[in-house]
């Protein structure tokens, strides 16, 4: 019932794992159940909403009415979350969820600073901001390409991304030829938008009060979301603590880029966007480094890491160490011993297991990142 119906996506045991843990590190789970729903779409969704508030999941995410009446009526007391699928764009919208029992309202990504600003005068209705992830061509989400041309409902989590396909316009020559009407070398065009990224404008966020703040990460690579969250945590961590003398570090925005990203913009927030927020080239990934392994035991007695490769790596790499609760630290990769104890060159195997040195005390499930070699 959410808009990933292409992700590798929880069952309802592996989501009740998942419930247990999160809530024995402190952490909320949302559940997105925000399609926007077709008559065929309604079976089995009550089962599934009781089985939500069985889980004791934190709140539900949803966009279309007749789901959230139905999550009322056969989950009473579970919160309920209007997703930003729902293209809310003013504070008087809010006040009519707000009657329909919604607790929080994930804003549409189309809104200015002012305008959240207004919106946080006039409502007490919780407010969540996206700050970091793609931007669509349309309202929040609301498009049709994808069915056009794939048959995969968009709003029902089936996108194709068909925006970011490669076009061409053309036009037939004097003899019948096909000619590019914009490029004469006939390159293509794309027509998606750069990424949002509010990472500077977090204090302001704060200041007016938006009581959560959302990136994007499903579907996204582990790397991904723990760089990104990572930075955005030390960001707001560091305003909280001292807002007076506050200073935005540029090496925060160079952590970023480590994780995979496109071209950075900050879309609405501060002005209309214009062509210089869009992507009509090829996309860049800007990548700058890969994810190696994922630390899984520490041995303070040796100073060993067990790791799980997750790319290769090699003595002699430069790698770097990175995890919620610690500074990152880079080293030189000195030995590196296999399951069988055997001391090895290389990690070429994906997920085996290996033991590496390290400088410094390392927990599991910090990870390991290279630069990419040029």
């Amino acid at each position: 019932f959410g808009l990933r119906s292409k992700a590798g996506n929880f069952s309802i045991e592996d989501m009740a794992e998942g419930v247990r843990f999160a809530h024995a590190h402190g952490v909320k789970v949302y559940v997105a159940a925000n399609i926007i729903a077709h008559n065929e779409d309604f079976t089995g969704l009550e089962e599934y909403l009781r089985t939500l508030k069985e889980l004791k999941v934190d709140a539900v995410i949803i966009a279309d009415p007749a789901i959230i009446e139905t999550c009322k009526e056969v989950a009473p007391g579970l919160e309920i979350h209007l997703s930003t699928q729902a293209s809310t764009t003013n504070w008087r919208a809010i006040q009519f969820w707000r009657e329909e029992g919604v607790s929080r309202v994930v804003l549409a990504r189309e809104l200015s600073m002012e305008e959240i600003r207004e919106i946080k005068a006039h409502t007490d209705v919780e407010i969540e901001v996206f700050i970091h992830g793609a931007m669509c061509m349309s309202y929040s989400g609301r498009c049709v390409l994808s069915n056009y041309m794939t048959s995969r409902d968009a709003n029902r989590g089936g996108c194709a991304q068909s925006c970011r396909w490669r076009y061409n316009l053309l036009t037939e020559g004097d003899e019948g030829e096909e000619i590019s009407v914009f490029r004469e070398d006939g390159e293509a065009f794309t027509m998606g938008s750069k990424d949002l990224a509010l990472i500077e404008q977090i204090p302001q966020l704060i200041e007016a009060g938006v009581e959560s703040l959302k990136i994007e990460g499903r579907m996204k690579t582990i790397h991904y979301v723990a760089t990104v969250v990572g930075v955005y945590r030390q960001v707001i961590d560091a305003y909280i603590a001292d807002p007076e003398h506050f200073i935005f570090k540029e090496e925060w925005k160079k952590e970023l880029l480590k994780a995979a990203n496109r071209p950075i913009t900050t879309a609405f927030f501060s002005r209309d966007p214009s062509h210089e927020d869009q992507i009509f080239g090829p996309s860049p990934k800007m990548v700058s480094f890969d994810f190696v392994g994922l630390v899984l035991a520490y041995d303070e007695k040796t100073g060993m890491a067990l790791v799980e490769q997750r790319n290769h790596f090699a003595v002699g790499d430069e790698i770097e160490f990175f995890g919620p609760k610690r500074q990152n630290f880079s080293q030189k990769v000195e030995e590196i011993i296999n399951e069988a104890g055997e001391s090895v060159d290389a990690a070429r195997h994906p997920l085996e297991r290996v033991l590496i040195r390290v400088k410094e005390p390392v927990a599991p499930y910090d990870m390991i990142r290279k630069e990419k070699s040029s």
